[in-house]
């Protein structure tokens, strides 16, 4: 069922051994380093260079992206990062790297008619 490429993925991030919630006290602080820890593993650079961010269904829809489904961040998103190190972090990235590229190119995509809104059946 899975593509060769998304197990070797998968394979790549460490598997989360601490189960715990923000409820659960020190097992959260624990659970959150293993979360961390596995993050970085990906991003070896991280946090000196931006991570890249991949949204593999849209790849080659859209010409701010890369091979693989990498949307393009170079321009603005890695110059604000570099200047900001190490003072941001994921939520960053998600919300001033990937929000702005989705409120440009999503628009976009669905005015061309290459995504559209899938509907839920009525019952």
């Amino acid at each position: 069922m899975v593509d060769e490429v998304t197990k070797k993925t998968l394979a790549a991030i460490p598997l989360l051994k601490i189960r715990a919630g923000p409820r659960d006290k020190d097992q959260w602080v624990g659970r959150l380093k293993e979360e961390y820890v596995s993050l970085i593993k990906i991003p070896v650079t991280y946090p000196a260079t931006a991570p890249e961010i991949a949204l593999p269904e849209l790849d080659g829809k859209t010409a701010k992206m890369y091979r693989g489904g990498k949307i393009c961040l170079t321009d603005h998103f890695k110059p604000l990062w570099a200047r900001n190190v190490p003072k941001f972090g994921i939520a960053h990235a998600m919300a001033l790297g990937l929000g702005p590229w989705l409120a440009v190119e999503i628009p976009d995509l669905v005015e061309k008619g290459m995504i559209f809104h899938k509907e839920k059946p009525s019952e």
